[in-house]
């Protein structure tokens, strides 16, 4: 499949292959060290842990980067596809290009779809991430993920990693419900947030066809020049101009790329982190003394905005319990509100004592952190269903005190983001030419010209850029792939319908197979490991 007409197109120099290689592994090799030492001097200061939850934590950690390795094959390889195939950059200059603005993507980002991404799991396996329920979670949505894409891969098909990693979560959150049926306190999927990202991923092909086509006739119509409405002649790069835009365009989505796809193992990463090591990684512990002192200020001002609603009110049960019922049902208790105020008070009564995050003791890490997500998670539902008629500065003051709480317990040590840029574009290195090839050539009948791919990529761009503002998952390789296909319609170059076929079905089949194995995966790990 690799050995196409695109494949002998792709001429690599001597001297690309030997400089470039070169330089991608020193970046790979600085990153590395910089990541294993930041994790080893974590360890070393945690007192918590043995041999045996650092052995986990180390496959857990090589599955996950293994995910994104995989993930490099698939959406990565779609951002420096066009630059390749049209000859504006050496293949291996373009993954070290790529790779770089990655790494910016993934540094830059606010973390908000990596966090989404986790609050599809069942409540009480994030919870309780540290048990072998929580391993067993991690391990079999990361697996199934591999595999599918893996496949995918082999036959050339511009899969989406995020709607595999989606539809593993949703597997093990299915058998986790099915494994304790009749069982009240175990929870499955929440459907709300799973609809609200399926739209993401549903929507988004659809803008990248018919914006990118669009685009495409504006600009026949705007820009006469008929060297940008040409395919790619042998070996020879298209003029600097083109070039230029071509470059630019790969630069962008391979920013917004690593914005957003690179998030999706960055908050599994930090589950497993969790769990394994909660002294180190389960509160923020770059929040210190004066920050403590803010969050405790606006824990009062969000406990007054709630006295109005029936914060006072008296509990005929545990907090912590009613607000974890509120969470797994995604909708309000009967006292939800009171109880949700005095978690807030005690919870800030706890912080205050202790004066900075780093400061609360290993004993009481897990129990504090647990407690900052279920507020968290609690405030999401009231402000999601409008269950409570809030004056506008009692939202200010909630919201307010919400940010705090997502600041302590929502982060991303910057190691990890290295971690995951560098597993990116290994991935893209080793995988770039089937994409390449499916992307160039096998999409539409006639070859893709230095326009369709400029087109396709800036709307890919920006389609991306908006939802990872919105903090919502969206699929490079389907923005992108089905950019291609609407410049092609467009260009009323016919389409490849045995490759359009062969994506559709793709895209048909990842949600019910990743869901299959996920969720056999975890009853398998459940019972026999």
């Amino acid at each position: 499949m690799a050995d196409s007409s695109a494949s002998r197109h792709i001429h690599i120099p001597h001297w690309t292959r030997r400089y470039g290689t070169g330089g991608f592994l020193v970046i790979i090799l600085v990153g590395a060290v910089y990541a294993i030492s930041s994790l080893t001097s974590d360890l070393i200061e945690s007192p918590s842990g043995n041999l045996l939850v650092f052995l986990l934590l180390g496959v857990a950690l090589l599955i996950a980067l293994g995910f994104e390795f995989v993930n490099g094959f698939h959406d990565t390889a779609n951002a420096v596809a066009t630059v390749i195939y049209t000859h504006s950059l050496p293949a291996y200059v373009a993954v070290v290009w790529s790779g770089m603005f990655n790494f910016l993507g993934v540094l830059l980002s606010s973390g908000a779809v990596a966090f989404g991404i986790i609050s599809l799991l069942p409540v009480e396996l994030i919870l309780q991430v540290g048990t072998h329920a929580g391993f067993a979670m991690v391990f079999a949505l990361l697996i199934a993920a591999i595999i599918w894409n893996l496949g995918t891969w082999y036959l050339g098909l511009p899969s989406s990693s995020s709607h595999t990693l989606i539809g593993s979560i949703i597997g093990v959150g299915l058998m986790n419900q099915m494994m304790a049926l009749g069982n009240t306190g175990t929870s499955g999927v929440d459907w709300d947030q799973a609809i609200d990202i399926g739209k993401s991923l549903l929507f988004s092909p659809l803008v990248g066809f018919f914006a990118a086509g669009l685009l495409l006739i504006i600009c026949k119509a705007i820009i006469r020049v008929p060297a940008l409405y040409q395919a790619p002649k042998d070996s020879q790069p298209p003029p600097l101009w083109i070039r230029g835009l071509l470059i630019l365009t790969c630069t962008g989505v391979s920013f917004a790329h690593g914005s957003n796809d690179g998030q999706k193992g960055m908050g599994l990463i930090m589950l497993i982190l969790i769990g394994t090591v909660p002294t180190a990684y389960a509160l923020n512990h770059s929040v210190g003394k004066d920050q403590v002192e803010v969050f405790v200020s606006d824990a009062a001002r969000a406990v007054k905005a709630l006295e109005p609603h029936g914060g006072n009110a008296p509990l005929s049960g545990e907090a912590y319990q009613i607000l974890t019922t509120t969470v797994e049902k995604r909708a309000p208790q009967a006292e939800t509100v009171p109880a949700l105020s005095k978690m807030i008070a005690d919870t800030a009564a706890s912080v205050a004592a202790y004066g900075s995050l780093a400061a609360v003791p290993t004993a009481s890490t897990a129990n504090v952190r647990n407690e900052m997500y279920l507020i968290s998670e609690t405030l999401s539902v009231l402000k999601k269903k409008n269950a409570l008629s809030l004056t506008p500065p009692q939202q200010a003051d909630l919201d307010s005190y919400k940010k705090d709480i997502d600041n302590a317990t929502k982060f991303i040590p910057t190691w990890v983001k290295v971690a995951v840029a560098i597993a990116l574009g290994l991935g893209t290195m080793v995988g770039w030419k089937r994409i390449v090839v499916t992307v160039g050539e096998r999409i539409g009948k006639t070859r893709m010209t230095y326009a369709q791919g400029a087109s396709a990529e800036l709307v890919a761009m920006a389609t991306i850029g908006a939802a990872d503002m919105y903090g919502l998952p969206v699929s490079t390789t389907h923005v992108l792939s089905s950019g291609v296909a609407g410049t092609m319609a467009a260009n009323r170059s016919g389409l490849q319908m045995s490759t359009v076929r062969n994506l559709l079905a793709a895209w048909v089949l990842t949600l019910p197979a990743s869901i299959a194995l996920a969720g056999g995966l975890f009853w398998l790990f459940r019972h026999l490991v």
